[in-house]
């Protein structure tokens, strides 16, 4: 089996870039060795190995990960890794992408030791495989085995090697083989010689690294290369993966013994792994890793994509990894939270507000991918989430928030009652802050705080339960995508397009009301008798009496709550879900849409009636259509991408300019939001519709002396009228000629 850790580049190309440097890599990764065993370097951009003196590989091990609960930072079982979706891998890379803000890294190098500055491994693995060589194990059936391709930096020069492990041996190990006690068992290590870096190798240059393993040949080999310079080592073992290699995981990690890569608090960097399977279809992504080795990073959204083999570049799956902290990895993500919003895990954003027990989401065991060989894939448990909702009433009837959620990992029910009390099958258990919990099945239960948990098993798939005040937010993580997940959180053939009741029936979006709730809704609700909230207080069901949305807010209550979502940040495509959430849950329900990604397809009714107008102005300043007054972005920057702007020498006020919207046929409406440009306020205008022929004023429509950026007008009286028009009489105070519109907003109520 090969490892070749690099900066690549392409042979004969200058400068040295990254890009260069890795295709070189890759490129060199396929030339052979002067000799089938030993150490050797290159120098970019020739393509020729020189043999090097090789030295005695670290005594310190990188273990694999012991039985007991994932933590929730990166390594120990909580990883990301690309698994083959046809054949067996016979090689793969790992780089890192978009590094920002990394400053330092330290780790231990001897246990219980300091940490030492720039200390740190980079390892490729392999997954647990069956071997022949685990016929002389106690319990052969119960032994594996485990490959890793290493560059282990002490902060002082680094060795590159590569590490065979016989797992659970329990025995006296083969030959040629050392005994490491991992959880009360025998495993059993070997290492091959290692290639030597003579100096230091900062992390500050680790989006130059480049490491990648290869078994298709006679001898497994490892290469790292820095600067343009390769450094390579080759081995042999009895632990041979063979067709057993279905998954790579790649990460940097602590040095040996399951220590942790403490980064800086702001660093944050996309790993690459990338595999050869003979294939080019993208792999299959799987939230599960193999060492024991840690780093203090966590998994960050948005969820990693598969991409597909473009040659030269290979299918590869990319993890985005920050410092945010605590948080399982997972390959897809769905939420349901607030009065309540349901982002599918397709990215199809509903509100649901129906009240009971409902089917969040469903995954059962053949709905997994499984590659070839099946055999070395891990084992699939079935998994279900559900939640119970509560009505709003009687302030909000026709919402619902979560009260409770449950979730069945196999045969392990874990449910959260009223967001404070944990029941593991049926019985109320009780677990502290901060603390973890193994079950034997397992499934890991963490309590961050007094008000989050975090369920996951050991195939990846997890849910975070967060109480809040009177309500409770729900967010499932997947170990495995793509996979068919089934439910409210699901979506046939992962269409976000497209919603699916439990017996098949296909609902396009947008759905209507009625089959919302009475079609698609009733299939999920939880059959009472196989409730996983059995434990939990129970609740009244039913529906809602009709659609609920901002648009049915009092003005000013609306307009408070979206005041609140603004100044907290949040993102135009959440504006009016948080200022929903801001007035039926709370002001405190804000934060949750900051760097929130905007959803794939927003099934949500639009009851803005400019969406589907045509606009049209009095006059238009090169490059600012008026187009952009009703595109649906709220964005209030300065420039020809986000508004419309009256000519130049047609100035207000002795001539006012206008702005259009044309529904096509007469339209009641009541409300309208002018959204302007930042530092260029309208200080005057009108709201104007076409009445008989003539333009009229209603009463609450003239505005004067505004400095606003986004200003909601309400009329008297419901208005009439197939055309409406924001009448610009004054620009700002310093720019008075000109009149700028980002948006103009018309609702009926």
């Amino acid at each position: 089996m090969a490892i070749l850790l690099s900066m690549g580049a392409q042979a004969g190309a200058s400068p040295a870039t990254i890009e260069n440097l890795q295709a070189w890599h890759e490129t060199i990764a396929g030339v052979p060795h002067p000799s089938a065993k030993g150490c050797f370097t290159a120098t970019y951009p020739r393509l020729v190995w020189r043999e090097t003196k090789c030295a005695a590989p670290p005594t310190t091990p990188m273990t694999p990960k012991p039985p007991g609960p994932t933590p929730l930072v990166i390594g120990s079982g909580n990883s990301i890794s690309a698994q083959t979706p046809a054949g067996p891998i016979f090689q793969a890379f790992g780089s890192f992408e978009n590094v920002s803000g990394v400053t330092s890294v330290s780790s231990p190098i001897t246990p219980g030791g300091p940490a030492v500055a720039n200390a740190y491994t980079l390892q490729l693995n392999t997954n647990y495989f069956k071997t022949p060589a685990c016929a002389g194990a106690a319990f052969p059936d119960l032994c594996g085995g485990f490959t890793q391709f290493v560059f282990a930096n002490n902060g002082t020069s680094g060795l590159v090697y590569i590490e065979y492990w016989l797992l659970s041996y329990n025995t006296t190990c083969p030959a040629a083989f050392a005994p490491v006690i991992l959880g009360g068992d025998t495993f059993c290590r070997q290492a091959t010689p290692a290639a030597t870096v003579s100096t230091n190798t900062p992390i500050t240059s680790m989006a130059n690294f480049l490491l990648s393993g290869d078994i298709s040949g006679a001898t497994d080999r490892v290469t790292m290369s820095i600067g343009g310079t390769a450094y390579s080592s080759t081995g042999t073992s009895i632990v041979d993966p063979g067709a057993e290699w279905i998954m790579a995981e790649f990460n940097v990690f602590g040095y040996g013994n399951g220590h942790m890569a403490t980064f800086n608090s702001t660093a944050a960097a996309h790993v690459r792994t990338r595999i050869n399977y003979g294939g080019t279809a993208p792999p299959i992504c799987v939230a599960q890793g193999f060492t024991s080795e840690t780093n203090s990073l966590n998994f960050a959204l948005p969820r990693p994509p598969s991409t597909p083999g473009t040659p030269p570049q290979l299918p590869a799956v990319i993890m985005h990894q920050n410092n945010s902290g605590g948080a399982p990895t997972n390959c897809d993500a769905a939420e349901v939270w607030g009065d309540t919003h349901q982002i599918t895990f397709a990215g199809t954003n509903y509100d649901f507000q129906a009240t009971g027990d409902f089917v969040e989401a469903l995954i059962e065991p053949t709905a997994v991918p499984q590659p070839a060989p099946a055999a070395a894939a891990p084992a699939q448990t079935l998994f279900e989430v559900q939640t119970r909702k509560v009505s709003g009433a009687p302030n909000w009837p026709n919402t619902s928030v979560n009260k409770s959620a449950g979730v069945r990992m196999g045969n392990t029910r874990v449910a959260v009652c009223d967001g404070t009390r944990l029941v593991v099958n049926g019985t109320t258990t009780t677990l502290d802050p901060d603390r973890s919990m193994w079950l034997s099945a397992g499934v890991d239960i963490h309590r961050r705080g007094s008000n989050v948990w975090i369920v996951r098993d050991k195939s990846g798939n997890s849910v975070r339960i967060q109480a809040n005040s009177g309500y409770t937010d729900v967010k499932v993580g997947l170990g495995t995508w793509p996979v068919r997940v089934r439910g409210l959180l699901g979506n046939p053939n992962n269409n976000p397009n497209l919603l699916e009741a439990r017996d098949g029936t296909q609902f396009a979006i947008p759905i209507s009301f009625s089959d919302l709730y009475n079609r698609y809704g009733a299939s999920w609700r939880a059959n009472p008798l196989n409730s996983l909230l059995q434990p939990c207080n129970t609740v009244a069901t039913g529906n809602p009496s009709g659609p609920f949305f901002t648009g049915h807010l009092a003005p000013q209550v609306r307009e408070q709550a979206e005041a609140i979502c603004r100044q907290t940040g949040v993102p135009a495509a959440w504006l009016d879900t948080c200022t929903l959430d801001a007035a039926v849950v709370g002001a405190h329900a804000a934060p949750a849409f900051v760097g929130m990604e905007p959803p794939v397809v927003d099934a949500n009714p639009n009851d803005n009636l400019a969406r589907a107008a045509t606009a049209s102005a009095s006059s238009t300043y090169s490059g600012y259509s008026p187009a952009r007054v009703n595109d649906g972005a709220r964005d209030t920057r300065l420039g020809p991408t986000y508004s419309w702007a009256n000519n130049a020498g047609t100035y207000p006020p002795n001539n006012p300019e206008w702005v259009r919207l044309d529904f096509g046929a007469a339209k009641t409406f009541r409300r309208v939001v002018v959204y302007t440009s930042e530092g260029y306020p309208i200080r005057d205008f009108d709201i104007q519709v076409l009445s008989g022929g003539t333009w009229v004023t209603p009463a609450g429509g003239a505005v004067r002396g505004n400095t606003q950026l986004s200003r909601t007008i309400n009329f008297a009286t419901a208005q009439s009228s197939q055309f409406v028009r924001v009448l610009g009489m004054r620009g700002p105070t310093h720019q008075d000629g000109y009149v700028r519109v980002n948006e103009f907003e018309v609702y009926p109520q």
